[in-house]
């Protein structure tokens, strides 16, 4: 799509181009910019991993991993929500309340993420302890985290940004943003940890550098795109308008922030078995989060023609689109899920850490690969609730897979268990939170479809 394109040349792009093309078109960067973000988060582990005091260094980022899960969840609350209303605004033609929101999403993030930073810095060891540190990891837990905080209002400002230039078809500046982050944080992380000897305090300086230039360049992205421009005389907050926000950001917000919780359920149910298994644990979490990123950024590309479609009342457009990124996501996990099955060993043990890491990791990675193909449908199921505003529905799904069942599960298992129970309880979660998208969300493909027969009646 090219830069200049007008709104209403890009209205008519997103709504009379094949919702297959479409849809593969705008998805293509946003898958880039997921895997590559999620390599992003991965490159902390894996060469911390390698450094002296492997396994104290990997559970320390596993400890900080929660709070990174709350920073994520403000962004993607504001972005989400402020990004699914613009794209409804613009698919309506009502230009003027996208470009309001617009810049409210992104202001209100950036306070909010002042707020987080200096709370974090002065609750920093009572934060650590909460998060599910150990004696040992603590030091080192802390060290990582002060950095983290440091960079979190413009790591969350990032988010918001990144979601307006997909939701309104530039993904390509997302991608270009997210990605060049991405890069320069694998390139820092090596040469500070090593290096310069700087260990725990070298990757998360490496984290926070290339989220600022991230930051930098998804600016940039916003002015150079045809997207709606941030400005500071459009900051106009209502209750209107954040009404707005908590209906499109709040699946968001409680799938992040509710994942935060389980990662901290999870290290806390993992103790008693050492940091050894802690260290596991963060290890399989980063992987998971790879295999799955891929259906996310698929995901990611279907949001914004849904929204769009959805706006312009063209549901059958949007139905299309959901089953063609069902059907395709499917296929692509079914291969997933039997390259981690076979290859689980070398995977989890390409982190370093240790045979007695790499032996509870690659257990706990199989089980979360049978389940794998299910995801499919959750995901997609969850981002059509979201965009189409069904906030309750999309909600209850959001917080089940890692929430209302990881959690539970993650608490009980172990007692009848043990490590068994921690390494097979998201395989579980899975199994029960793909039948519980089934019965969400059914109903509203049928409203889907009765509306779609309406329009042509």
């Amino acid at each position: 799509m090219s830069k200049q394109m007008t709104n209403d040349e890009k209205l008519k792009w997103m709504t009379e181009t094949p919702v297959e093309k479409l849809v593969c078109k705008l998805a293509v960067p946003t898958i880039i910019s997921m895997l590559v973000s999620s390599f992003y988060n991965m490159a902390d582990t894996f060469f911390l991993g390698r450094s002296s005091d492997s396994v104290i260094a990997t559970g320390a980022v596993g400890v900080v991993f929660p709070l990174m899960a709350i920073i994520q969840a403000i962004g993607f609350f504001f972005g989400h929500g402020c990004s699914n209303y613009i794209s409804r605004k613009l698919g309506s033609k009502e230009n003027e309340l996208a470009e309001n929101m617009a810049s409210i999403g992104f202001f209100s993030a950036l306070i909010l993420g002042f707020v987080l930073m200096i709370l974090g810095l002065v609750f920093l060891e009572p934060l650590a302890w909460a998060l599910g540190s150990t004696e040992l990891i603590l030091p080192k837990a802390m060290e990582y985290m002060k950095y983290i905080l440091i960079g979190s209002p413009y790591m969350v400002a990032s988010l918001v940004l990144n979601n307006q230039l997909r939701f309104q078809g530039s993904a390509f500046f997302a991608m270009v943003g997210i990605t060049t982050g991405a890069v320069i944080n694998i390139v820092l992380d090596p040469i500070l940890i090593f290096k310069f000897n700087m260990g725990v305090t070298g990757a998360a300086v490496a984290t926070i550098v290339s989220q600022f230039i991230s930051f930098l360049l998804l600016i940039g992205g916003i002015f150079r795109s045809s997207a709606i421009k941030i400005r500071i005389r459009n900051f106009k907050p209502s209750f209107y308008f954040y009404r707005e926000i908590i209906a499109g950001g709040s699946p968001s917000l409680c799938r992040q922030g509710i994942a935060s919780v389980a990662t901290i359920c999870l290290n806390f149910a993992a103790k008693p078995y050492g940091e050894v298994a802690i260290a596991a644990m963060a290890v399989v979490s980063k992987i998971a989060m790879f295999a799955n990123s891929a259906i996310i950024g698929f995901g990611q590309g279907f949001q914004p023609v849904c929204g769009f479609n959805y706006g312009a009342g063209l549901t059958k457009r949007v139905l299309k689109a959901f089953w063609f990124c069902v059907k395709f996501a499917f296929v692509f996990l079914i291969f997933v899920s039997v390259i981690g099955v076979i290859f689980a060993p070398e995977i989890v043990n390409s982190f370093g850490n240790g045979e007695e890491v790499g032996e509870i990791a690659a257990a706990t990675l199989r089980y979360q690969c049978i389940v794998f193909p299910l995801n499919s449908f959750i995901v997609l199921s969850n981002m059509l609730l979201q965009t189409i505003r069904k906030p309750v529905r999309a909600t209850i799904l959001a917080v089940s897979r890692q929430g209302l069942i990881f959690i539970p599960l993650v608490i009980i298992l172990p007692m009848f268990m043990g490590l068994l129970g921690i390494e097979m309880c998201q395989m579980f979660s899975d199994i029960l939170t793909f039948c519980l998208a089934v019965v969400l969300q059914i109903p509203v493909l049928r409203e889907l479809k009765n509306e779609n027969k309406k329009i042509n009646a």
